[in-house]
């Protein structure tokens, strides 16, 4: 297969006056979004630490996402997504400054862990055979061994794409295909443990094992969701006449409407098993959840995650028509922070549901550096790989 360098229908850059106001629209966010978190954590720290831990966690699963996508590309060796694989690399590259965004995480640790970081813990019969793992210093030993996994392949798949767009090496595939066997299985079990050890400890007496999967489904529904709007937003600049079209949009829609069935798939699963089973120390995760203001939280999601989002993306019409599948993805982006807001924030707000500024201030900070990020990335690189072997394969796609 010929290397395509070029298209004349596609621009490979933003032009530097729409790369200046991106970046200047995003610092903006971002500079606010670290100021409310300041001012947020003066305020209430205990509240600002749940808040904050849930921001932080709607990043990272993003950006985790961007890198599953990005690793199962080169695995399957698949040709039609070549366009939206750089996306994801951004998504992905923003991992090492997740470690930045994880020390008020550590540093708040006490707040959010107490239950297991105190001292008291060890005359808990439960968390007494627990404390060999949920230690404070075992825990932050861990969190720096995800972040070393998790940069050193985004960093690996983003640097040979990199050097690929300036050499045209068709090697630098084969190493990446070679490497993403590897990289699977060790972004699967980085990725598990740290849904445990993140949101699965903030109540230490409960446990799920299928906990990493649940987490995983949410984040890979929500990076679906965030490469459609970027495709559908590249699209409609222009910037993609070949690379990308309408047939990529659809690929894009259908795999966001597989992950959302997915995830249902995942969530009906572990509470079915564990309303069957009922046992006391697993029931309470969902006792809690259906009584009080979170009651209405966890039929709203199963409402807002599935019913309505199965319905809106199940015909082909709305995933080929980009107001109805950005909408989708839209509403997708914010079910998942529902999610997340649901698993973390009953941990502290244990008699209903108290959304305050606080809850919006943890949230603009992180998402705002991950907004910062993305518009530096598309300001500085191209906007797919120029010299990706397989880049004929993508032309291809909407003309066979």
């Amino acid at each position: 297969m010929s290397v395509v360098t070029s298209s004349a229908a596609d621009i490979p850059r933003l032009e530097k006056a729409q790369a200046g106001k991106l970046t200047t629209l995003a610092g903006a966010l971002a500079a606010v979004g670290i100021l409310l978190c300041v001012a947020g954590a003066a305020v209430d720290r205990q509240k600002f630490a749940f808040a904050y831990l849930t921001g932080f966690m709607w990043v990272m699963t993003l950006a985790l996402g961007g890198l599953f996508f990005v690793v199962i590309q080169h695995l399957t060796r698949a040709g039609w997504s070549v366009a939206a694989r750089r996306q994801a690399e951004w998504l992905a590259g923003f991992l090492p400054v997740g470690l930045v965004l994880f020390i008020p995480v550590g540093v708040l640790g006490h707040d959010l862990y107490h239950h297991w970081m105190s001292p008291e813990a060890a005359n808990d019969p439960i968390l007494k055979g627990k404390l060999v793992y949920l230690n404070p210093g075992f825990f932050y030993v861990r969190a720096l061994v995800y972040f070393g996994i998790w940069t050193a392949l985004a960093m690996f798949f983003r640097g040979h794409s990199a050097r690929q767009d300036e050499t045209g090496d068709k090697s630098l595939t084969l190493k990446m295909q070679r490497l993403a066997p590897v990289a699977v299985l060790l972004y699967a079990l980085s990725q598990t443990f740290a849904a445990f050890d993140w949101v699965m400890s903030l109540n230490p007496h409960w446990y799920s094992t299928i906990f990493g999967v649940y987490i995983f489904a949410g984040s890979a529904v929500a990076t679906m969701a965030m490469l459609a709007l970027m495709t559908i937003q590249l699209q409609r600049k222009g910037l993609f006449n070949r690379v990308s079209t309408v047939e990529h949009q659809h690929d894009i829609g259908k795999l966001l409407f597989g992950f959302t069935v997915f995830w249902t798939y995942i969530a009906f699963s572990q509470y079915f098993l564990i309303w069957y089973a009922n046992l006391p120390e697993e029931t309470e995760f969902f006792v809690h959840r259906q009584h009080g203001g979170w009651g209405a939280v966890t039929n709203g999601l199963a409402l807002g995650h599935f019913v309505i989002p199965f319905a809106l993306l199940l015909s082909r019409t709305a995933k080929r028509t980009k107001a109805l599948l950005a909408i989708g993805a839209v509403w997708m982006l914010f079910m998942h922070y529902v999610d997340l807001y649901w698993l973390i924030m009953p941990n502290h707000d244990t008699h209903g549901v108290h959304f305050s500024w606080i809850d919006l201030a943890g949230f603009l900070g992180p998402a705002g550096v991950l907004a910062w990020w993305l518009a530096q990335r598309a300001s500085k690189d191209n906007l797919y790989p120029l010299k990706d072997p397989r880049l004929e394969e993508t032309y291809r796609v909407n003309n066979p």
